[in-house]
Parts: C-alpha cells; sequence; structure tokens
C-alpha cells in the first residue's frame, strides 16, 4: 500500500502553487520595468549591430569603393549587384552599386570583406516602406545613407577596430 505524503497533500488542497505565481507576480509588478517608451526612448545600440546599408566616401568626398566586388561574391543571399568600369587615371569605381533589401539577412558578410570599408551596416534600424520598390537600394541611396550617418558608422568602426 502507498504511503500518504501529507505535506505534500496540503500544499494541494490549499493551492499553494497558485499563491506561489501570485507572489512572484506581484514581486515584478512592483518592480522597476525593464522596457522603454520606445518611439520616445531608445535603449543603447552595439557598435557591432547591423542596421540599414550605406556607402561611405572618404573626408575629400570621393567614394570608397573600388569596384572589387568582394561584397558581391560574398553575399550568401546574392542581394548586391555591381558594375564597374576604369576611370582616365587607371582606377576602377562602381557605376552601378545595386542591394536588394528584400532578400538581405543582415549577416555582415559584405561589411567585413570590403577591403576599403567602403559598404558598412549603419545603426539605422528605423527604416520601414510601404512598398517593395522601396527596398531596393541603388548607388545613390546608399551614398546618402553613408551621408547621413558617416559620424555614428566612423565612431562604431573605431569602437570595434580592436576585435577586428
Amino acid at each position: 500500500m502507498a504511503k500518504i505524503d501529507y505535506a505534500r497533500a496540503g500544499r494541494y488542497f490549499l493551492l499553494f502553487d497558485i499563491f506561489k505565481g501570485f507572489a512572484l507576480g506581484f514581486r515584478y509588478f512592483f518592480a522597476p520595468k525593464a522596457t522603454v517608451n520606445y518611439p520616445h526612448e531608445k535603449g543603447p545600440l552595439s557598435p557591432r549591430f547591423r542596421g540599414e546599408h550605406a556607402l561611405r566616401r572618404y573626408p575629400n568626398g570621393e567614394e570608397r569603393c573600388i569596384a572589387c566586388k568582394l561584397c558581391e561574391a560574398i553575399c550568401p543571399a546574392q542581394a548586391i549587384t555591381i558594375d564597374a568600369e576604369p576611370r582616365e587615371d587607371g582606377s576602377r569605381r562602381t557605376t552601378r552599386y545595386d542591394i536588394d533589401m528584400t532578400k538581405c539577412i543582415y549577416c555582415g558578410f559584405c561589411q567585413e570583406a570590403c577591403p576599403v570599408d567602403a559598404i558598412v551596416e549603419g545603426p539605422n534600424f528605423e527604416f520601414s516602406t510601404e512598398t517593395r520598390e522601396e527596398l531596393y537600394y541603388n548607388k545613390e541611396r546608399l551614398l546618402l545613407n553613408g551621408e547621413r550617418w558617416e559620424a555614428e558608422i566612423a565612431r562604431n568602426i573605431e569602437l570595434d577596430a580592436p576585435y577586428r
């Protein structure tokens, strides 16, 4: 015959687990909230955060991309398309640099493969659109993103430099 555990039966009968759950809930109910008031407050972002893509320029205004096409080759989603032509001075520059953001998986491989830090994923994570066509980024849009976010991008690259 099975032995009866009276302490355990008493806890079941008095609904001990339910009261224990209520106590836990009340403890967190009165504790400071962990969330922020999002549109008005934003939490800190890591320097390694991967957001909206941007093409950077050198301080003299010349675009950094040397059309090596390493970012296009390494992109696992095949979201990057680059066309290039040589210049009169013999250097290569892109004539077309397109990113299909609907394909992009934000892996950061393009940024890691770039030898001159031309393509980067910036700190902007609020770039929702109403149509898919707005998520096809061309060279002009990427350069504008680079100009808009250059200060933060440069700071993030500087903070991340010891870990590269």
